[in-house]
């Protein structure tokens, strides 16, 4: 009877091991009937937003007198800027930095001298407009103010997009039925048909200037140097293939 109660167990335990090893066995080939595929969704745009600013200043040893030529040199640069259509209300000006000026030196027996200079009061000058062309041309013309005695530096503009919300939903989109039309074509050459999407990992959203060799970051890229610029997203996803 213990031998035949010990015969049973073992069978039962053989068909145990049979049962999990087949349904392990079966999974795995579940498993491997997928397809992985990586699609990309990209787009050139133009951007609808620019920031430009500008420094300027006086130098004077009388620091009244600095401030009354600082105050005259704004309005110049005010006028110009407006004069090229830019809206009033666009134009900020920062506060005004001022700086004693100092001429200091030791001489040959180390004693110690300072010379007053001056004093130097600059401003800087902001603008941020939807107006990008506008602001483009005064940019690239504010310098013309020197010749009024405007010691004035103009620096590159930075360019945005405003909707850029609405930019990655649609790429989200394009690089998705990318990724789908490859995956269908890799299951019709391998003689199947595309089951469920299993997974969907979003890349890394990237803009870049338009035909620019600008590399990719990890953390994503985003050029503001130029107006003309391209959004590029991956989406990996994974396909069941019946």
């Amino acid at each position: 009877m213990k031998q035949y109660l010990n015969s049973i167990i073992i069978a039962v335990a053989a068909i145990c091991v049979t049962v999990i090893a087949t349904q392990a066995y079966k999974n795995r080939n579940r498993q491997s009937d997928t397809v992985n595929v990586t699609g990309l969704g990209s787009k050139d745009f133009k951007s609808d937003l620019i920031v430009w600013s500008a420094n300027f200043g006086v130098t004077n040893l009388d620091l009244k007198a600095a401030s009354a030529q600082l105050d005259a040199h704004r309005e110049i640069v005010r006028k110009f800027v407006t004069a090229q259509g830019v809206d009033g209300k666009e134009v900020v000006f920062s506060s005004v930095n001022m700086e004693k000026l100092e001429n200091n030196w030791t001489d040959d027996d180390d004693n110690y001298h300072s010379e007053f200079k001056g004093y130097r009061l600059s401003q800087s000058v902001e603008v941020e407009s939807k107006n990008v062309e506008k602001v483009e041309e005064v940019s690239r013309t504010v310098t013309e103010l020197i010749t009024q005695g405007v010691e004035i530096s103009s620096y590159p503009p930075a360019y945005y997009y405003t909707q850029l919300a609405a930019l990655k939903i649609e790429m989200v989109a394009a690089a998705t039925e990318d990724a789908r039309t490859r995956a269908e074509k890799i299951a019709e050459k391998a003689g199947s048909s595309l089951g469920k999407l299993h997974t969907a990992q979003m890349g890394v959203f990237q803009i870049t200037a338009q035909n620019s060799n600008d590399d990719y970051g990890w953390g994503g890229s985003f050029d503001t140097s130029s107006k003309m610029k391209t959004a590029n997203i991956t989406m990996k996803l994974v396909f069941g293939v019946n």
